[in-house]
C-alpha cells in the first residue's frame, strides 16, 4: 500500500485537517454568488502551514458547485497564461473559434493579439467579461487561485484588481482566491493595489488542535490497516505541534516504518526524529533563506531562550535600543518566522525552528 501522507510542498494531503471553517465563508459564496465575500479572499500564514493546500480544497469546492477553475502561481507570464486559459474556456462553452491561439501580449495595454483578424482581438477585460457572461448562461462561474502572491508583478496584479473589481460590479459569478506569507499579504495591502483587495477576507491559518491531529492520524492509520496504541498516537500527535506540514511528515515517517501492520514505541520515535530532521532541511531552512543579517542575529538571540521572551531582552542581548529591536521584529513578524505572543512577548511561529537555530549555532 502506499504511504498516505503527503510532506511535500503544495501535495494535498489524505485529510484536510482543522480547516474546514476556513473554507466556509468561500463555500457559501459559491451557493450565494456573485458579490459574497468569501469569494474574494487571502490565505495568509507562515510557511507549511497549509495555505496551497488550502486553495486546492477551495479548488475542489468550485468544482464540485460546477464552476471552472483557473490555477495560478505568481510567476511570470501570469497574466498571459490566465488569458489563454479564458480564451479557451470560452471557445469551449460559447460560440468562439475552436482554433484561436494567442501569438502575442500587450502587456501595458492588457491587449491580445491572435491570429484572427484585427477585428477580433479583444481587451482583457472584455475578454473576462465575454467568459464570464458564458458561464452565468450556463449557471456556474470562474474561479481564479493564485499561489505565492509576493512574486507577483504588482502593474498584473493592479490590472488583475481592476478587472476583477468590474466583473463584481457587473454582477457576474467570479471569484479570486490568493495566498501568501504575511509579509507579502501586508506589503500587498500597502501598496496602491490594495484599494480594491483590501476589502478582501483575510484569514491567517495558524496551527490545527492537537485533538483533531491525533484524530486524523488516528483514522489515517487505521483505514491503511495498520495500529496504534493510545500511547503511541497521543505521542505522535504532539510531535506535530498542530503544524499541517509536520503533521504530514511525522505521519509519513512513522507509517513507513510499520511491519505487519504494527509499530513499536521504537519505530514511532524513530519516525518523528526523522520527520523532525526533515523539517529542517525543507522548511526551516526556507523560513531562513531571504532573511538579513541582522534578521537571523535576532533570531539567534531568541532561540537562547526558553519560550516566549520579552523584545526588551533581546534588545539589550544585540546591544540596541527597544525601538532598533521592534523594527526587527516587525520584519520578522511579517516574514511569518515569529509571532507576538503577548505583551512585550515573542515567540517562533515554526516549531523546532529554537532548536534548530541552537544547533547551528553549536
Amino acid at each position: 500500500m502506499r504511504n498516505p501522507f503527503k510532506p511535500t510542498a503544495g501535495a494535498r494531503p489524505p485529510l484536510l485537517v482543522g480547516r474546514t471553517d476556513a473554507l466556509e465563508g468561500f463555500r457559501e459564496g459559491l451557493e450565494d454568488g456573485s458579490g459574497s465575500p468569501g469569494l474574494l479572499t487571502i490565505f495568509t500564514g507562515p510557511r507549511g502551514i497549509g495555505k496551497t493546500v488550502m486553495l486546492s480544497a477551495a479548488e475542489d469546492l468550485a468544482r464540485e458547485h460546477g464552476w471552472i477553475v483557473i490555477s495560478e502561481t505568481a510567476t511570470r507570464g501570469l497574466m498571459v497564461r490566465l488569458a489563454e486559459a479564458m480564451i479557451a474556456h470560452r471557445d469551449e462553452l460559447g460560440d468562439g473559434p475552436p482554433n484561436r491561439r494567442i501569438t502575442a501580449f500587450i502587456a501595458a495595454g492588457f491587449g491580445l493579439t491572435t491570429e484572427l483578424p484585427p477585428e477580433h482581438q479583444v481587451a482583457w477585460r472584455e475578454l473576462a467579461t465575454d467568459l464570464l457572461r458564458v458561464l452565468d448562461t450556463h449557471a456556474t462561474g470562474l474561479l481564479i487561485t493564485i499561489d505565492e502572491i509576493h512574486a507577483v508583478d504588482r502593474g498584473d496584479l493592479l490590472e488583475l484588481a481592476a478587472v476583477i473589481q468590474h466583473l463584481i460590479r457587473e454582477d457576474l459569478p467570479i471569484s479570486l482566491l490568493m495566498a501568501g506569507i504575511p509579509k507579502a499579504v501586508s506589503d500587498l495591502l500597502n501598496e496602491d493595489v490594495s484599494t480594491f483587495l483590501r476589502r478582501a477576507d483575510r484569514i491567517d491559518l495558524g496551527d490545527v488542535l492537537l485533538s483533531d491531529v491525533r484524530a486524523a492520524l488516528a483514522r489515517t492509520f487505521i483505514d491503511t490497516g495498520i495500529s496504534l496504541t493510545d500511547t503511541q498516537l497521543t505521542r505522535a500527535a504532539a510531535a506535530t505541534e498542530g503544524y499541517p506540514f509536520l503533521i504530514q511528515l511525522v505521519g509519513h515517517q512513522v507509517w513507513r516504518r510499520a511491519v505487519d501492520g504494527a509499530l513499536t514505541d521504537e519505530a514511532v520515535d524513530a519516525g518523528i526524529v526523522a520527520a523532525r530532521n526533515r523539517l529542517g532541511t525543507t522548511v526551516l531552512q526556507a523560513s531562513l533563506a531571504d532573511l538579513s543579517d541582522v534578521d537571523r542575529a535576532f533570531l539567534a538571540k531568541m532561540a537562547g531562550n526558553d519560550g516566549p521572551v520579552a523584545l526588551a531582552l533581546i534588545a539589550d542581548q544585540l546591544g540596541r535600543t527597544k525601538k532598533y529591536a521592534g523594527v526587527y521584529r516587525r520584519r520578522l513578524i511579517d516574514a511569518g518566522v515569529i509571532v507576538d505572543a503577548g505583551w512585550g512577548l515573542i515567540d517562533f511561529a515554526v516549531p523546532h525552528l529554537r532548536a534548530y537555530l541552537r544547533a547551528k549555532n553549536e
